[in-house]
């Protein structure tokens, strides 16, 4: 295993330890769950937006499941926050594209950050669901954000 790989490696383990964003989210204004029925984890993604505006001004999860759906799903409520719904619809269809690559390809770290990480578990199509669970979930639920304000 290369330097790299380790550390990104690790960047997974360090998020599924220390959760970002589990928990509850008062008055949030959407909410959406998901379910990987392959392996049974399962997440809702909760999100608010800044009165009158599309700006996500907060996003937390309640979810189970293993380190690559958990770890994911903190990843995302440290990119989401301050982020406009179409930023965070294109940066889950940039990550989508890297789940999909198997592997393939350099990511851009500077538009997926900490998510490049997970560039490793693209390599593996029976985890990709896992890795994407709480983003499909955070989608459906800003989308809906957007329509009820």
């Amino acid at each position: 295993m290369s330097a790299l790989d380790s550390l990104y490696q690790q960047v997974i383990l360090d998020h599924a330890k220390a959760r970002h964003g589990d928990g509850e989210l008062p008055d949030a204004d959407a909410e959406h769950f998901e379910r990987n029925p392959t392996c049974g984890d399962e997440i809702t993604v909760r999100v608010r937006l800044e009165p009158g505006t599309d700006r996500i001004a907060g996003l937390a999860w309640q979810g189970d499941g293993c380190s690559i759906s958990m770890a994911s799903a903190s990843v995302l409520t440290d990119m989401a926050v301050g982020r406009t719904v179409p930023e965070l619809l294109a940066l889950t269809e940039e990550f989508r594209t890297m789940m999909r690559s198997r592997g393939a390809g350099e990511p851009d770290e500077d538009v997926l950050e900490d998510l490049v990480a997970f560039h490793g578990v693209s390599k593996f199509v029976m985890r990709v669901k896992c890795g994407m669970l709480a983003w499909v979930a955070a989608e459906a639920a800003a989308r809906e954000a957007t329509t009820r304000s």
